[in-house]
């Protein structure tokens, strides 16, 4: 029997395989290249569960609306895709935090991913070779300068951040190598915390034994840096900022580090000096570390734990090498360090009385 025309037309149409994902040219990740709103890799969002309270707080302050996150986490890979400069980690916790962080904007959340990358590929000195095996950055890590307290002041309120500069020793330590670990803690809380990537942060700088050697680490250029990683660069949120025991000098590397906050961060700016009653009007002493007259584990066990929870990330930050941007392929004005921070060469020390 004879085939039918449209049978016919069927039977010889050429069999085209469809590639929808293309090999990434760095080893062990592969890359979207052109991924339907609703194809299989899309089909089911890969998100940890989250409590209620942070449900009902990403709804009413980040415009989380839990039916479009599958299509908005699409649209982003999709502009990966297309996007050659940028060599990016595509999984769905990932690249919900900046949705989350820049409140479902895709536009916003689009330029986020594309500075966080470019500001972590010009400052190679923080945001390469982060293995936490190397000998310093594992001491810098045991001193516990910055730490993440483990309660929070209800389910769906900020993380707080404890940072305590006085503990190391400026003569034995870089800025630099102190900042790389912070970075290293930062990403680990950005992947697994819900309450940081919802709620946001709130930080406490403790300046105690902190000496003109501590501030003269601070370049004009360094500050730029690490503003512009936190603020620009960073999907997540600060909520406030806490200063205490205050030495003298502060007001010197305060006020320029002011000069680059935008006039939201400047807002939420406090200083206690040495007076923790005015601290504790700000964050329940109950949360505090026992050193600091509060209900929470002590400085050591918190370290400790924080050692053991960075070691177990160990493939994860050599991973990280492999991502950033290449600016030879930017359509537009490449961002490097200089366009970024404009004033590459100023390496002008700070006068602290």
């Amino acid at each position: 029997m004879g085939l039918s025309r449209a049978r016919k037309r069927r039977y010889h149409r050429k069999k085209t395989p469809r590639t929808r994902f293309a090999p990434c040219p760095w080893p062990q990740f592969s890359v979207a290249r052109s991924v339907p709103f609703h194809s299989p890799r899309d089909a089911m969002v890969n998100l940890r569960p989250i409590s209620d309270a942070l449900n009902e707080k990403a709804k009413r302050e980040l415009n989380e609306q839990p039916e479009r996150i599958e299509e908005d986490l699409a649209a982003l890979r999709q502009w990966l895709a297309r996007t050659p400069h940028i060599r990016a980690r595509i999984d769905d916790q990932f690249l919900v935090t900046f949705l989350r962080g820049c409140k479902y904007s895709l536009e916003r959340a689009k330029e986020k991913i594309d500075m966080f990358y470019s500001v972590r590929t010009a400052i190679p000195e923080l945001m390469r070779n982060r293995d936490p095996e190397v000998g310093r950055i594992r001491e810098i890590v045991r001193l516990g300068v910055g730490l993440p307290l483990p309660q929070t002041d209800g389910p769906d309120a900020p993380r707080i951040m404890l940072i305590r500069p006085g503990v190391y020793n400026p003569k034995h330590y870089t800025i630099e190598e102190i900042i790389k670990v912070s970075t290293m803690i930062n990403d680990i809380l950005m992947l697994e915390d819900d309450n940081m990537v919802i709620a946001g942060q709130v930080g406490i700088l403790d300046l105690a034994n902190v000496s003109s050697s501590h501030f003269l680490q601070f370049t004009p250029t360094f500050v730029k840096k690490m503003t512009m990683m936190s603020q620009e660069a960073s999907p997540l949120r600060q909520k406030g900022f806490h200063y205490i025991n205050t030495p003298t000098g502060f007001e010197t590397v305060f006020n320029m580090f002011k000069t680059f906050m935008s006039e939201k961060n400047r807002s939420r700016l406090y200083v206690h000096g040495s007076n923790l009653d005015s601290l504790y009007q700000h964050i329940p002493k109950r949360l505090l570390p026992k050193e600091y007259g509060g209900e929470s584990d002590s400085l050591p066990s918190i370290t400790s734990a924080w050692e053991k929870k960075i070691l177990s990330y160990r493939n994860y930050f050599l991973e990280e090498d492999q991502y950033g941007t290449d600016e030879r392929k930017r359509v537009g004005r490449a961002k490097t360090a200089e366009s970024l921070f404009g004033m590459e060469g100023s390496f002008r020390k700070l006068e602290v009385d």
